[in-house]
C-alpha cells in the first residue's frame, strides 16, 4: 500500500525543473535550422520511455506560443497596412494625368529635333573622315621610315655590308616595328628579319671558311717570309694592329746566333751551294758578278720593307664574321668554331709528306708551313680580343711541338746523307729563332738537335767508314816515294811526319808510311770540320762544343777507323807484307794523335788543361789495330804452314830413307827465311820501335816453330796412321834435323842461346828414343829432372811404338824363325807393358 501510494505522488520539483530545461534545448536546436536534425531527435527517442510523449507536449506548447506572438503582430501592425492602401490609390489618378502630359511633350520634341538630328549625323560623318584622314597620314609617318630602314637593309645586304645591315635590322626591332607591328606587312617583316639574319651569319661563315682555306694553302709563304725575314734581318713578321714593334735590338745572344748563321750560309756558299734557303714571293735571287751585283744588293737592302702579318694576309673576314657574331650574341659559337677549324687545320699542317726525309725542299716546306699556321695565330691573339687566348695558342703550340719532335726524329732517322742532316739542322735552328720571336717556347727543339747531333754524327762516321775503306782499297801498302822536295813538303803539310834520319837522306828516298797514312789523318781531320759545322747556333759555349767534338772523333776512331782496321786486317787477300805494312801505319798515325788533340784545341779555342776534358783515345785504337795486325800475321804463318804441310806425302811403310829431306820441307822452310826477311822493315828509327819490332820478329818466328813442331808432331801421332816404319822414322827425323837448323840459324835477330830450337825439343827426344832404341834408359830415368829424355811422355811413345810393333808383325812373317827378330819383338813387348804402366800409372795419379 505505501508502494503504491509512492508511485502516484508526483514528482518532485527538481525533476521537474531538470526535464523543462533539457526539452527546451532540444526545443531551441529544432528552431535552428544550421544544426542536423538527427542527432536532436536522436536525443529525444533515446531518452526515457514516455520521453516520446512528454517531448510531443512540450512541442504543442511551444506552437502555441508561436501562433499567439505572429497573432499579436498581425494585430498591431493591420492599421497601418490599410492606411498604406488607402493613400495608393489617391495617387493612381495623379499618376495617369501625368502620364498624358508627358507622352504629348515628347511627340512635340521628336517633331521639332528631326532636322537636327539629320544635320547632327552629317557633321558626325564628317568627323569621322578627317579623324580616318588624320589617323592615316599619322599611320603612314610611322610606316615611312620603316620602310625606308628596310629599303636601306636590302642595299647594306646586296653590297655585303652585313655589319651595317645588322645595325639597320637591331635599329628596325627595337624602335621602327615596334610602333607598327599591328600592321601585316610589319609582322611579314619582323618574321622575314631573322632568316635575315641567318644569311648574314651563313654568309660571313662561308667568307671565314674561305679565309681559313686560304691561309691553310698560303701558310708556307707566310713562314717563308717570316723565317727568311729572320735569317736576313733578325726581325719578326709582327702586328702593326695589335702596336707590336719589330724585335730588331736583338740581345747580344741573338746577334751572334745570326752571325753565326751567316757564316755557315756563307761557308756553304763556298762549297758550291749556290740555290739559297728562302725566297720571298717565289723569286729568287740571281746571282751578279762585279759591280753591278753590289749596286743591285743595296738597292734591295734600301727598298726593303718591314713587312707585318696585314701585308700578306688580308684578315678582314675574320674580323668581319668576330663582329657579326658578336652582334648576334652567338660570338661564343664562332669562337669555338674558329678554334676547333685551327686546330683541325694545326694537325693537317703538322701532318708531313712520307717522302720529307728525301729532299731539303720537303723539310723546309713542312717548317715554311707550320712557322705560317702560327705567325697567323699570334697577329689573330694580338688583333682581337678574346678570339684565341694565349692559353689557346699555348695549347696548340705544345700539340704541335710534340707532333712536330715525333715527326722530325721519325724522319730524320730516315736520312743517312750527313749533308742534308746539317741543312735540316739550320733550318730547325733558323725554325726555333723565327717561333721563340713571338713568344713560343722551343728548348725542346734544341733538346732534339741535340738527338739529330747524334744522328748526324752517326751518318758522318758511316760516310767517313766508305771514305776509309775507299783508302784502304786504294792503297798499295808500300812506302811513299818522294821524288822531290816539292813532293815531301806537301806530304809533311798533310800529315805531321819528322824523321831527322829521313830529311838527312838525299832525293828520291822514301817515307816509312803508305799512302792510306796522310789522307786517312786528312779525313780525320775533315770529320772534326764537319761535326763542328753541327755545333753551331746551338748556343752552347766553346767547352761544350770542345767536348762533343772530342766524343765524335773518339767515335770515329774507336769505332769507325778501328772497324776499317780490323776489317781490312781480315781481309784474304792482305799478305804478311801488307800486314807489316799496317803496323807501320798505325805506329805513325799513334804518333799523329796528338796534333790531332792541338787541331781540335786551336779552332775551340779550349785550353786541352781544361777540368773534364775529353781526351782522344786514338793511342788505344791503333794499339789495338797493330795487336790484330799481328796476332793475323801469327794466323797467317801458320796457315800456310799448315799449307805445306798438306803437301807432305811420307811412305810410312818404306825401309830405308831416302838420305835426304822432304821437298815441301824445304819449300817451307824457304818460305819462313824470306818472310822473316820482311820484319826488318819494321819502323826502327828509335829505340821503341826497334824493341817493338824486333818482338813482332821474335814472336812470329816463335809461333811458326812451336807450330811447324805440334803439326809434325800430329802427323806421327796420327789416329789414321796404323803403321810406321823404323825407315819412316828416319826420314822423318832428317825433316826435323832441317827444322832444328833453320832455328839454329838466327832467322830472326835477338833470340838468346839455343831458344828458338826449344820449340823441337820434344820431337828432338822422341826420334832420339827411336833411333836409338834407347828404352832401358828412358825407363830408369823416367821422372828425374836430369832425364835425357824427359820432354817425351809415355803416351805419345806408347801411340809411336804401338804402329812401329804392329808393323814389325806384318813385315816380319818369318820372324819367329830368326831368333834376334825374336828376342826384339819380345822386347817390344816387354817396353809395351811397361809404358802402359807408366800411362796408367799417370791416369791414377791425375
Amino acid at each position: 500500500m505505501e508502494n503504491k501510494a509512492m508511485k502516484a505522488l508526483p514528482d518532485p520539483p527538481e525533476e521537474d525543473d531538470r526535464e523543462e530545461k533539457v526539452y527546451g534545448n532540444v526545443l531551441a536546436e529544432l528552431e535552428s535550422v544550421d544544426l542536423p536534425l538527427g542527432t536532436t531527435l536522436r536525443s529525444v527517442y533515446d531518452d526515457q520511455p514516455n520521453a516520446h510523449k512528454r517531448f510531443m507536449e512540450k512541442l504543442d506548447a511551444r506552437i502555441r506560443n508561436h501562433d499567439r506572438e505572429i497573432e499579436k503582430m498581425c494585430n498591431f501592425h493591420h492599421q497601418g497596412f490599410v492606411d498604406a492602401i488607402t493613400e495608393l490609390l489617391k495617387v493612381r489618378a495623379d499618376a495617369e494625368k501625368l502620364m498624358g502630359q508627358v507622352t504629348d511633350t515628347n511627340q512635340r520634341l521628336q517633331e521639332a529635333g528631326r532636322e537636327v538630328t539629320t544635320q547632327t549625323e552629317e557633321v558626325i560623318r564628317c568627323r569621322i573622315q578627317q579623324r580616318n584622314m588624320a589617323t592615316t597620314v599619322e599611320k603612314l609617318q610611322l610606316c615611312i621610315p620603316v620602310l625606308e630602314m628596310y629599303s636601306k637593309l636590302k642595299e647594306q645586304l646586296e653590297f655585303k655590308r652585313y655589319y651595317a645591315a645588322l645595325k639597320t635590322m637591331e635599329q628596325l626591332e627595337t624602335f621602327y616595328i615596334p610602333r607598327v607591328s599591328h600592321y601585316r606587312f610589319c609582322q611579314i617583316m619582323a618574321e622575314t628579319l631573322p632568316k635575315l639574319r641567318d644569311e648574314i651569319k651563313d654568309v660571313s661563315m662561308s667568307d671565314l671558311k674561305d679565309f681559313l682555306e686560304s691561309i691553310r694553302k698560303h701558310s708556307d709563304k707566310i713562314g717563308e717570309t717570316a723565317m727568311r725575314q729572320w735569317a736576313k734581318t733578325g726581325t719578326f713578321l709582327v702586328s702593326s694592329t695589335a702596336g707590336r714593334t719589330l724585335l730588331g735590338d736583338r740581345s747580344e745572344e741573338r746577334a751572334q746566333q745570326h752571325r753565326t748563321f751567316i757564316s755557315a750560309m756563307q761557308k756553304q756558299t763556298s762549297l758550291g751551294c749556290t740555290k739559297p734557303l728562302y725566297s720571298l714571293n717565289g723569286r729568287t735571287p740571281t746571282q751578279h758578278n762585279g759591280h753591278d751585283g753590289e749596286e743591285g744588293t743595296e738597292e734591295e737592302e734600301a727598298e726593303e720593307e718591314v713587312l707585318t702579318a696585314h701585308d700578306l694576309v688580308d684578315f678582314s673576314p675574320v674580323y668581319r664574321c668576330l663582329h657579326i657574331y658578336t652582334v648576334l650574341g652567338d660570338r661564343e659559337t664562332f669562337e669555338n668554331y674558329y678554334r676547333k677549324q685551327r686546330k683541325k687545320q694545326a694537325r693537317l699542317v703538322l701532318q708531313p709528306q712520307s717522302n720529307m726525309h728525301e729532299t731539303v725542299e720537303g723539310y723546309r716546306k713542312y717548317f715554311n708551313q707550320i712557322v705560317g699556321f702560327f705567325v697567323v695565330e699570334d697577329h689573330i691573339l694580338h688583333a682581337t680580343q678574346g678570339l684565341v687566348t694565349r692559353a689557346f695558342t699555348d695549347e696548340l703550340w705544345n700539340m704541335a711541338l710534340s707532333k712536330i719532335i715525333a715527326v722530325l726524329r721519325t724522319h730524320s732517322s730516315y736520312c743517312d746523307d750527313p749533308d742534308l742532316v746539317l741543312e735540316l739542322k739550320n733550318m730547325i735552328v733558323i725554325f726555333a729563332d723565327t717561333l721563340q720571336g713571338y713568344g713560343f717556347t722551343v728548348n725542346r727543339l734544341f733538346d732534339l738537335l741535340f738527338e739529330i747531333r747524334d744522328q748526324y754524327n752517326e751518318t758522318l762516321l758511316k760516310k767517313w767508314a766508305s771514305v776509309f775503306r775507299e783508302i784502304f782499297e786504294q792503297d798499295n801498302y808500300s812506302p811513299i816515294p818522294v821524288e822531290t822536295e816539292e813532293e815531301y813538303k806537301s806530304i809533311v803539310c798533310r800529315f805531321p811526319f819528322h824523321d831527322a834520319d829521313i830529311e838527312k837522306q838525299p832525293f828520291p828516298k822514301k817515307l816509312p808510311m803508305s799512302h792510306s797514312v796522310p789522307q786517312i789523318y786528312t779525313q780525320v781531320k775533315e770529320f772534326i770540320y764537319a761535326s763542328l759545322k753541327f755545333s753551331e747556333s746551338l748556343h752552347r759555349s766553346s767547352t761544350e762544343i770542345d767536348d762533343m767534338l772530342r766524343k765524335s772523333t773518339n767515335l770515329l776512331l774507336t769505332r769507325t777507323l778501328s772497324g776499317c782496321l780490323q776489317n781490312l786486317i781480315k781481309k784474304p787477300h792482305i799478305g804478311l807484307t801488307e800486314l807489316v805494312q799496317i803496323i807501320i801505319n798505325t805506329t805513325h798515325l799513334e804518333q799523329a794523335c796528338k796534333y790531332l788533340e792541338e787541331f781540335i784545341t786551336n779552332i775551340t779555342n779550349v785550353s786541352p788543361e781544361t777540368i773534364h776534358t775529353t781526351r782522344l783515345y786514338g793511342l788505344a785504337t791503333f794499339k789495338d789495330a797493330r795487336h790484330a795486325a799481328e796476332g793475323e800475321i801469327y794466323t797467317k804463318l801458320n796457315q800456310k804452314i799448315d799449307e805445306f804441310i798438306q803437301l807432305a806425302d811420307y811412305e810410312w811403310g818404306m825401309s830405308e830413307s831416302d838420305g835426304r829431306a822432304s821437298g815441301y820441307l824445304m819449300d817451307l822452310i824457304n818460305f819462313l827465311r824470306s818472310t822473316f826477311q820482311v820484319f826488318t822493315h819494321l819502323p826502327n828509327n828509335n829505340n821503341d820501335h826497334a824493341a817493338m819490332s824486333g818482338k813482332v820478329a821474335q814472336t812470329a818466328c816463335m809461333s811458326a816453330c812451336k807450330h811447324l813442331a805440334s803439326s809434325l808432331m800430329q802427323m806421327l801421332l796420327d789416329p789414321d796412321l796404323k803403321q810406321i816404319s823404323l825407315g819412316a822414322i828416319q826420314q822423318f827425323n832428317l825433316d826435323v834435323i832441317q827444322c832444328e837448323l833453320f832455328a839454329s840459324s838466327e832467322p830472326v835477330p835477338g833470340f838468346q842461346g839455343d831458344t828458338l830450337q826449344l820449340a823441337f825439343i820434344d820431337l828432338r827426344q822422341l826420334l832420339d828414343l827411336f833411333m836409338v832404341w834407347d828404352w832401358s834408359t828412358y825407363l830408369a830415368d823416367y821422372g828425374q829432372p836430369s832425364s835425357k829424355y824427359l820432354r817425351v811422355n809415355p803416351s805419345t811413345a806408347l801411340a809411336l811404338l804401338e804402329k812401329m810393333k804392329d808393323t814389325s808383325k806384318k813385315n816380319n812373317i818369318f820372324s819367329q824363325f830368326r831368333k834376334n827378330d825374336r828376342d826384339k819383338q819380345r822386347l817390344i813387348e816387354t817396353v809395351v807393358k811397361q809404358l802402359r804402366s807408366l800411362v796408367n800409372g799417370m791416369s791414377q795419379h791425375s
